[in-house]
């Protein structure tokens, strides 16, 4: 596997850009002197420096990298799955996804993989560097290894939920570059070691008044998700707990969750100019938007789920006419922003909402059915509607499926949850399958294929299956 990637200009980037995107946390990123160029080798001698690289984590994507690499996350989510449909069949790149029928020559799907290795080469270099640095404040070089943890859990957890096993790549592109798959049971290993460092390393409190560098509680959500991915229930229960009984967030009305400033909110990854890079490829310009069809439309299995008079319907969709009434995601208001800075939306990334469904599936998988019931109902509460029946009728079928329909209500749109949905509970066939009878193969569809280029580049790489 070769990736193409300079680190030194990822650097630059970030210090271009750091005034900007941690506006809320200037104080903290403040450089001595005004800087214009990092050598990587000596990116890790001092706090400034440092935190300026691990600032290319976040927001090397001023230039698009990173963003387009988020909003896929659920672009290519939602229309493998059955939640998005894509309206320009003459773009055969997306329209493979859709059909579940992606070729490994796929040029969107090669950018999706190198994206994420290039994110996971600056989070391997600092945490090789900031390791070795003896020079850095302790708290500071606690902050910014978490952080740096924190990344590298985050991108192959979502490398292996989209590929399965993947290489577990180090800070040398050199030895990266001809490394074997790891199984996908070595790479869940290695998130959770990583995820439970950065919880002892990272503090407990948000650098900055906005929620978007990431704290102890952000890698405690994380760790929830992925307890609840690997069926371990009772830790998933107690790291969603720990969040929610943190005290430290409430859930907000349903027209307000994706502001900066919402209650809500775990964490977010800042934008250049504060508008969410997943809103802007939903659909089309809003100049527009009554006579041109969106970029990607909701299917009628997501419009349908929906109970009567339910606030997600009322204030997370909208529609548009053009001879036809197009349903789209509207959770993020703003598609545009005139100076940098300007939105008031970022990347919502984790949200207090998907705890309390954590902690309701893992509650029903271990038959506190009630318990599961009761945070089932906290969020139905927030969307206007009915608690779920708590009687005796309530069997665990029934309340993981009530479970399941909220997550699917709740958490549309939102970096590739309902795809994730379907593949970890076994369901992706007998949904799937009956939504593209021609096209879904149930031994191929469930993982997208390893990008054509990178098998070439390195023998040791195996393909998916069925490609």
């Amino acid at each position: 596997m070769k990736i193409k990637y300079n680190l030194t200009k990822v650097l630059l980037i970030c210090i271009g850009s750091m005034g900007v995107i941690f506006t809320s946390c200037k104080k903290s990123l403040e450089l001595d002197a005004p800087l214009n160029k990092i050598d990587a080798s000596t990116a890790y001698t001092t706090d400034a420096t440092a935190t300026a690289a691990i600032g290319a984590l976040y927001n090397y994507g001023i230039y698009g990298i990173f963003n387009t690499w988020l909003a896929n996350l659920s672009l290519l989510g939602g229309i493998s799955s059955d939640e998005l449909h894509f309206s320009y069949t003459t773009t055969p790149a997306i329209s493979e996804f859709e059909n579940n029928l992606i070729t490994p020559a796929n040029g969107t799907n090669g950018t999706f993989w190198g994206s994420a290795y290039a994110e996971l080469l600056v989070a391997n270099a600092a945490i090789t560097g900031i390791t070795a640095s003896n020079t850095l404040t302790p708290s500071v070089k606690s902050q910014l290894l978490g952080e740096a943890k924190f990344f590298r859990a985050f991108v192959n957890f979502y490398l292996v939920n989209y590929y399965g096993g993947v290489p577990l790549t180090g800070s040398d592109p050199l030895t990266s570059a001809t490394l074997p798959r790891s199984t996908s049971a070595q790479v869940y290993a290695s998130i959770i070691s990583d995820l439970k460092e950065a919880q002892t390393l990272l503090p407990v409190a948000y650098v900055g008044t906005l929620k978007s560098r990431i704290n102890q509680h952000a890698v405690t959500a994380l760790l929830a998700r992925v307890y609840l991915y690997q069926k371990d229930y009772v830790n998933a229960e107690a790291m969603a707990t720990a969040v929610i009984g943190s005290g430290t967030y409430t859930l907000a009305t349903t027209n307000s969750v994706f502001v900066n400033t919402s209650t809500e909110t775990i964490l977010q990854f800042a934008t250049y100019y504060g508008y969410s890079a997943v809103a802007t490829s939903y659909r089309t310009a809003i100049a527009t938007a009554t006579t041109v069809p969106p970029n990607y439309t909701l299917t009628t299995s997501v419009v349908n789920s929906f109970d009567a008079g339910d606030n997600r319907k009322i204030n997370w969709v909208d529609s548009t006419v053009s001879g036809t009434k197009f349903y789209r995601i509207n959770k993020y208001k703003l598609y545009t922003a005139a100076t940098a800075g300007a939105g008031n939306e970022f990347n919502v990334i984790l949200r207090l909402a998907e705890q309390y469904l954590i902690r309701a599936e893992a509650r029903a998988q271990q038959n506190n059915l009630s318990g599961a019931a009761s945070d089932v109902n906290v969020i139905r509460t927030r969307a206007g509607l009915a608690n779920l029946s708590t009687t005796a009728t309530a069997t665990q079928t029934s309340i993981l499926a009530a479970i399941a329909k909220e997550r699917k209500v709740e958490l549309f749109g939102e970096l590739g949850h309902r795809w994730f949905d379907l593949l970890r509970t076994g369901q992706a066939n007998t949904v799937l399958s009956v939504i593209k009878p021609t096209t879904w193969n149930a031994s191929r569809s469930v993982l997208f294929p390893i990008p054509d280029q990178q098998v070439q580049q390195n023998p040791a790489l195996t393909q998916n299956p069925g490609y």
